[in-house]
């Protein structure tokens, strides 16, 4: 193991080694301009990204899913990313998942001990019934927490695809993973805070990878979710909106098209574009694998016949 004091992410700012004697607005000016160097830090790791968004693209269409391993703040950036996908994309609670050390308690509560221990990470993947279609991405900010350490060593002994998220160069949880992220935001303002810099930069990419990969699966119809699953009021009016929006129809036409498509958005949209029944819109939804796109192209070759 690397000692913690020789890590980016350990050593002392420059730029705010006298912030406890500033006032309160030029506090905020620090900290705000060193995360306007999140955005480039992240842009400089886009290939590794890039490869992490293949991997996983390619897992969810074999039926794989996609597991975020982390302790503390790292666990809990899996967790916010992971429970935004269902209301998001439609997709069930397990397609996409978080595992964090201590369990879901850890979210509000350090479990002492729990990111220290080795076999806890490869049991509680184990206990997810992890297979070798899946795709495990260990995120670490240090880049060297054992939980996940042995998480991605268990994923790989399976040929399960491994994916590191560090803000250090050659971390050891680097070593484990078949594809590496080492995203260097440099020194926190507060020293060792990896909540701030690492996390947001850490976040950006989750953001990227679940984004891009629901985009490739068909989950988007030009830049609208139109697979959002429609759990309460806020996203039933966003439903109707989306509608409207895509095919030029009014408000309340949306919201008739809506409710005789049982509230689900893809069929809305082909039921308007081309004139078929629900039961015929789902079913060249089914035939064209989700995209909006060709069940369109289908619908209408299928009319002209």
């Amino acid at each position: 193991m690397n000692k913690l004091s020789t890590l980016t992410t350990e050593m002392r700012n420059s730029n705010s080694s006298n912030i406890d004697t500033k006032s309160t607005m030029e506090i905020l000016k620090v900290i705000n301009a060193e995360d306007m160097t999140v955005a480039q830090s992240v842009q400089a790791v886009l290939p590794q990204i890039g490869d992490v968004v293949e991997a996983v693209y390619e897992s969810l269409k074999q039926g794989g899913r996609l597991f975020y391993v982390g302790a503390g703040t790292s666990g809990r950036i899996g967790i916010l990313d992971a429970v935004e996908c269902p209301p998001t994309f439609s997709t069930t609670p397990d397609v996409v998942q978080a595992v964090m050390a201590g369990g879901t308690q850890a979210f509000i509560e350090a479990v002492e001990g729990a990111e220290d221990d080795e076999g806890l990470g490869a049991k509680d993947l184990e206990e997810r019934g992890l297979t070798e279609l899946d795709v495990v991405i260990g995120i670490a900010a240090s880049g060297r927490t054992p939980y996940v350490i042995g998480s991605l060593n268990y994923a790989r002994q399976l040929g399960a695809k491994t994916v590191s998220l560090s803000s250090n160069t050659g971390s050891e949880i680097s070593k484990c993973a078949d594809i590496s992220i080492e995203v260097m935001t440099g020194p926190e303002v507060l020293t060792g805070s990896t909540r701030m810099k690492a996390a947001t930069a850490h976040k950006m990419i989750l953001n990227m990878v679940t984004t891009a990969s629901m985009i490739k699966i068909g989950k988007v119809y030009e830049n609208l979710m139109v697979d959002l699953k429609v759990s309460n009021q806020k996203l039933k009016e966003r439903a109707k909106n989306i509608v409207a929006t895509i095919t030029h129809i009014s408000y309340f036409e949306a919201e008739h098209i809506l409710e005789r498509s049982n509230y689900e958005v893809k069929p809305a949209i082909v039921m308007i574009k081309t004139g078929v029944p629900y039961k015929q819109a789902v079913a060249v939804i089914d035939e064209a694998k989700g995209f909006v796109r060709q069940a369109i192209e289908l619908a209408e070759k299928g009319s002209r016949r």
